[in-house]
């Protein structure tokens, strides 16, 4: 079984991608827009004017699959009570990808040495999406 992420960035999806496969080297496996939808959508599912937004897309950032959407379009996504993590390999990739996730977002604990990790941060980016950067520590511990 796998648990993957999806995320409804409600208009903003396809900047979102650009700026992951920016960001983080993200790659775009599936991207289907409302207006090739094989079927009609149900009166009042979308604004007026959104066919050419996001139905569903996958993206591939490293080793997992994010799923993404503009959802119902209505400019407020809303991404509360979680945060995705990302493994960075070492302390420089670490600072990297904290920098660009956290380019227009907001740094809401500044990535540094901690316990249990070399390199541990976590930024939300402009898009309001949590991100915990960390670098495991060799040691093996978490």
């Amino acid at each position: 079984m796998q648990v993957q992420p999806y995320l409804f960035f409600d208009g903003r999806c396809e900047e979102a991608i650009e700026f992951y496969k920016k960001t983080l080297g993200a790659k775009v496996d599936m991207m289907l827009r409302f207006k090739d939808s094989p079927e009609p959508h149900s009166p009042g599912m979308i604004p007026p004017g959104s066919d050419n937004k996001i139905m569903h897309a996958a993206l591939r950032i490293g080793e997992t699959t994010v799923m993404a959407s503009d959802g119902r379009c209505t400019g407020q996504p809303n991404f509360k009570g979680f945060s995705l993590s990302l493994n960075a390999r070492n302390e420089a990739e670490a600072d990297k990808m904290f920098a660009a996730l956290g380019d227009g977002g907001q740094v809401q604990m500044p990535l540094g040495k901690t316990f249990f990790s070399p390199r541990f941060g976590i930024v939300a980016d402009r898009f309001g999406v949590g991100w915990m950067i960390i670098v495991h520590d060799p040691s093996g511990r978490p």
